[in-house]
């Protein structure tokens, strides 16, 4: 059985060695860190299921460690140590998302009961996430993973949106979680407790799609055996999401917008309507205007669907969000395959970095799962990812005909170089604190000055 992974944080060697002792003869695999710099790259490199930070540490402190572990990976609690715990410190470590603080000196065996809480919420946490999956589109705002400005706008927006009854389309590349917005706004909605039915306009053979969106009564074509309600009346009091609207023929989205005028469907082959009660969430991965602009789209249809716009941006845009996302599918995968995979190297993250995701978010999952598929097992390296390190970023131009580029060896040489280089410049030529950016122990830094002449 896989270990809880807890990280420890304290500038104190005395404090951090004993709740590292502590936690691992309970039973957790404890890494620790004596900043906040360097727990930050662990974070960023590794998954951990908890956190104990103290409150007070030279530079980055507590309050702010907290805050920044949460918006990588919300899903890691924290517990905060103090000195003085009084009732404003402990309002605040609470406010910024603290599962809970303990006062120091500690009591071994408050720390080892809290501990036990905290793994208790994390796991009733992973049971509903699990559940969630199985069930499909059970997703709030809040669920959707990425701290770059694009998504906290992205989150804003639906969460201004959800509430309201108001027709939302959805614009956005092929796999940039279109679906999953959808969902978001339906769950985040008053009609959350109604049914969600997502469905690819491009996916139903064009004979069809008025039987299937209206239904139709028995008898009324070939095949046609018994009355069926069709998608709109299934969806009552719910939310539909049409998928790819403009795949939709010019016939079918005139009887859609009367629909959605009329608030009424007629099943083919009825004589009656039916009242319906639905909110239409729609998408396309056109640009609207340019679909309006060559008929793909009725003009008035457009007008009716886009009281709310939503963009979703696609990853090369949001290129923070690579790591939290990586995190997540990891955390997914290590479920579905029964595997402890820690986390992704720093090489491999790197490479993720400079890439172009053409595929965006569904393209990463994929990547991530076929390493899991190829058997990796403890960190998911470059040569896990073939697809990524054998094509080229659309960062540079493309290679030439005839351009000879360099071994791999030897750009991931000049990668490194650079990426020391920052981590000084960002730390003002502190050694120290550049390794514990790159994650990396004091002594290999210096070993690697050595290699890259930086010495």
């Amino acid at each position: 059985m896989k270990r809880p992974s807890v990280l420890a944080v304290d500038d104190r060697e005395i404090d951090r060695k004993l709740v590292e002792r502590v936690l691992t003869a309970a039973g957790y695999d404890v890494t620790t860190a004596s900043g906040g710099e360097e727990a930050i790259a662990l974070v960023r490199s590794r998954l951990f299921d908890a956190a104990v930070v103290d409150l007070r540490m030279p530079g980055m402190d507590g309050i702010e460690l907290l805050r920044r572990i949460k918006e990588h990976s919300p899903v890691i609690e924290v517990v905060v140590m103090t000195a003085d715990p009084t009732v404003d410190t402990a309002v605040e470590a609470l406010k910024q998302g603290a599962f809970d603080y303990i006062g120091k000196p500690l009591n071994l065996d408050e720390l080892q009961h809290l501990m036990a809480r905290l793994m208790e919420k994390s796991e009733l946490r992973r049971e509903v996430q699990s559940l969630r999956t199985a069930l499909g589109q059970l997703v709030m705002a809040r669920d959707l993973v990425g701290t770059s400005p694009a998504m906290k706008q992205l989150r804003t927006m639906i969460d201004r949106a959800a509430p309201t009854n108001s027709s939302v389309i959805i614009e956005g590349e092929s796999g940039t979680g279109k679906e999953l917005i959808a969902a978001a706004i339906h769950r985040g909605s008053p009609r959350a407790k109604g049914p969600f039915i997502a469905v690819n306009c491009g996916a139903i053979p064009s004979e069809l799609l008025e039987s299937e969106f209206f239904g139709h009564m028995r008898g009324s074509f070939t095949g046609a055996v018994s009355d069926t309600p069709g998608l709109f009346r299934s969806a009552q009091g719910g939310t539909i999401f049409l998928d790819e609207i403009t795949e939709l023929p010019a016939p079918l989205q005139s009887k859609l917008l009367r629909v959605l005028q009329e608030s009424e469907v007629r099943p083919v082959g009825g004589a009656r309507t039916y009242a319906v009660d639905v909110r239409v969430v729609a998408a396309t991965n056109r640009s609207l205007e340019a679909a309006v602009r060559d008929g793909r789209l009725r003009e008035d249809l457009y007008y009716r669907l886009n009281v709310v716009r939503l963009v979703a941006p696609p990853l090369r845009e949001r290129r923070a969000d690579v790591p939290p996302l990586v995190h997540h599918f990891i955390r997914q995968f290590n479920e579905r395959f029964n595997r402890h995979v820690r986390g992704m190297t720093g090489e491999a993250m790197a490479a993720l970095g400079a890439y172009d995701f053409p595929g965006n978010v569904r393209e990463l999952e994929n990547l991530v799962e076929r390493a899991f598929a190829l058997g990796a097992r403890d960190e998911i390296g470059l040569a896990d990812l073939p697809a990524v390190s054998a094509r080229p970023s659309a960062r540079g131009p493309a290679p030439e005909a005839g351009e000879e580029l360099p071994a791999l060896s030897v750009a991931l040489g000049r990668l490194e170089r650079e990426l020391i280089l920052r981590a000084l410049q960002l730390h003002g030529n502190d050694r120290e604190r550049a390794a514990r950016a790159l994650a990396i122990s004091t002594r290999t830094f210096y070993r690697r000055l050595r290699e890259h002449r930086l010495l």
